[in-house]
């Protein structure tokens, strides 16, 4: 069976840096493309950073490039999101994602971990 935990979130002012954990169970993480998602008060889940199984490259949206990074660990089986310069527009449930084909639909994702960005 394969989870996804989430954890690291929490409150913290803008400009401020976390930095999300995701543990993976049940899945290599060398067969899967890892990834962030985000989803906001009202609004739709989205896109945040992905992590290629193949080449290791990484692709972030635009709204975080250059902010947040995208890491992982394959000892831990845990991949990172470093999150820097903190905005409140970043305040959202961040959850991790993982797929095994190279296109398509997202298989797995985790449960959540709340990001507040506020002073």
């Amino acid at each position: 069976q394969v989870r996804l935990v989430e954890s690291g979130g929490g409150l913290v002012e803008p400009g401020g840096s976390l930095r999300l954990s995701c543990v993976a169970s049940g899945l290599s993480m060398s067969d899967y493309h890892m990834g962030w998602f985000r989803q906001a008060q009202g609004k739709e889940r989205e896109f945040v950073a992905r992590l290629s199984r193949i080449n290791g490259i990484t692709i972030y949206a635009d709204s975080v490039k250059g902010r947040f990074t995208i890491s992982t660990d394959s000892a831990k089986k845990t991949l990172y999101l470093q999150m820097n310069s903190l905005k409140p527009e970043d305040t959202a449930v961040y959850f991790c994602a993982a797929r095994r084909a190279d296109y398509g639909a997202w298989n797995y994702y985790g449960q959540g971990t709340q990001v507040t960005v506020s002073s």
